[in-house]
């Protein structure tokens, strides 16, 4: 596995994220921060899109679920965005945060962190 990685910070989405009922009807901000590991090396060398992850492909196909999904819990949520940017060919593994901004009282934020590979979904 290689620790090349492209990364998309700080995507604030507007989605159904929560367990409360105010959290079920009303679309709050949830920011999303993911590292895409696969090998850039060719792309590196050869300045060429196709030897690449198209993170602007990745980026909209997270805000896309994220706007139409109406998950309970940021866990469930960071697996939802792992499985499709897994989906994406060159991506070997990734990294997902989650955040709920605003979530508790004095917290800039809080979330979750997680790390899954292709065998975590098979």
């Amino acid at each position: 596995m290689t620790d090349d990685r492209i990364e998309i910070k700080d995507l604030l989405v507007r989605g159904i994220l929560g367990v409360n009922d105010w959290e079920r009807t009303n679309k709050q901000d949830i920011l999303i921060n993911v590292a895409l590991f696969a090998d850039l090396k060719a792309a590196g060398e050869k300045d060429d899109l196709e030897h690449t992850v198209n993170y602007r492909t990745v980026a909209k196909a997270i805000v896309d679920h994220v706007e139409s999904s109406k998950r309970l819990t940021a866990e469930a949520l960071a697996a939802d965005i792992a499985k499709k940017c897994l989906s994406h060919s060159g991506v070997d593994r990734v990294l997902v945060r989650v955040e709920k901004p605003g979530a508790v009282r004095f917290a800039g934020s809080v979330g979750v962190v997680i790390e899954r590979s292709a065998k975590d979904f098979a």
